[in-house]
Order: C-alpha cells, then sequence, then structure tokens
C-alpha cells in the first residue's frame, strides 16, 4: 500500500469528522500506521471543518500534510482550498449534491458523488458522509469494507442498533458510485 495522505473538509455538521475518524481507526485493526489531526473552531458553527488522516505501512514521521494523495470536499469552499493540495494522479472525492463546480486541473481524478441525494433516497440526510466513506473505500481500495462494516456494527449498539443496516446501505452506496465512475 502506498502511503496515503488525505484532506476531508466541509461545512460543521456535514460528518467529515466522523469520516476521517472511521479511517483511522480501520487503519489501525488492519496495522497500518496512522494519524488524525482535526481542525476544530470557529468551523462547528457552521463554516468549514477539516481533518488530515494519514495512512501507511511505515512509521508516520510528522502529521503535517503539504501534498495530498486524495481530497474528500462535503463543499464548495473545502474544493477551492485543497484542490491546490493534491499531488498529480491524485482523487479529488466531491458531494455533487451540493458542489456544481469540476475540478480545474487535468493531471488529477475526480470521483462526484451525490451524497445527499442518495442520502435522501434511503430517507435519511444524515448518511450523507457514509455515502462518500463508501465512495473513498471503493475508488481506493486503501482499506477493506469488512472492516468498515465491521466498525459500523460496533458504532450503533443498543438502541442505536437499528441504524446498522441504513449506513451499511449508505456505504454500498457510495462503494457502487465511486467504481461505476473508476471504471
Amino acid at each position: 500500500m502506498k502511503k496515503r495522505e488525505i484532506i476531508l473538509s466541509g461545512f460543521g455538521g456535514q460528518g467529515v469528522m466522523s469520516i476521517g475518524k472511521n479511517l483511522a481507526e480501520a487503519g489501525v485493526v488492519e496495522g497500518l500506521e496512522v494519524s488524525w489531526v482535526p481542525s476544530y473552531g470557529p468551523e462547528m458553527r457552521g463554516g468549514t471543518a477539516n481533518c488530515t488522516v494519514i495512512l501507511s505501512e511505515h512509521r508516520i514521521g510528522a502529521p503535517l500534510v503539504e501534498q495530498t494523495t486524495e481530497i474528500v470536499v462535503m463543499n464548495r469552499p473545502s474544493l477551492i482550498k485543497f484542490e491546490p493540495t493534491l499531488e498529480p494522479g491524485g482523487i479529488a472525492f466531491i458531494n455533487s449534491s451540493i458542489v456544481p463546480d469540476k475540478v480545474t486541473r487535468d493531471d488529477i481524478r475526480a470521483v462526484y458523488v451525490p451524497c445527499d441525494a442518495i442520502a435522501a433516497e434511503l430517507g435519511n440526510l444524515k448518511v450523507g458522509n457514509m455515502v462518500m466513506l463508501g465512495a473513498y473505500i471503493g475508488a481506493t481500495e486503501a482499506l477493506k469494507v469488512e472492516t468498515i462494516e465491521e466498525m459500523i456494527h460496533e458504532m450503533f449498539t443498543g438502541k442505536k442498533a437499528k441504524l446498522v443496516p441504513l449506513n451499511l446501505e449508505a456505504l454500498h452506496r457510495g462503494i457502487a458510485c465511486a467504481k461505476e465512475q473508476m471504471a
């Protein structure tokens, strides 16, 4: 596995921190070296929030990222801010439900994921982040789908266990969306 340096960004409340935390925790489960650095502050009140995740088979010297292998953008300001950080050949994952723009560079790939539209079809807008997580996993195969599925089962226990099927469906819809575009 090549070292993955990912920036995930969106409005506070879109679940970008949750996506990042899930990637980092799944990386640990799979025996990788990981780093998860959230950026909190006024972002929690509706501004743009972001986090950085590094997944590597080798020791991570510093959690700072200058050039990313992938970006996950859930809103337009995030695309504008983080597209320049992508290395040539990198992938931008874009929530096309609310980001009308296309990438401006021809040396990167883009996966357009209608996260909000898929979540609405599933009956719960809160699972848009799981759609995007699925798209990331489907396109990069950086982690095993089974690991993410196990984590979903662990996240939703007790009274929240009823949310497992919905979140698994959102994950798999994202995977299918990405695989269709990467084919």
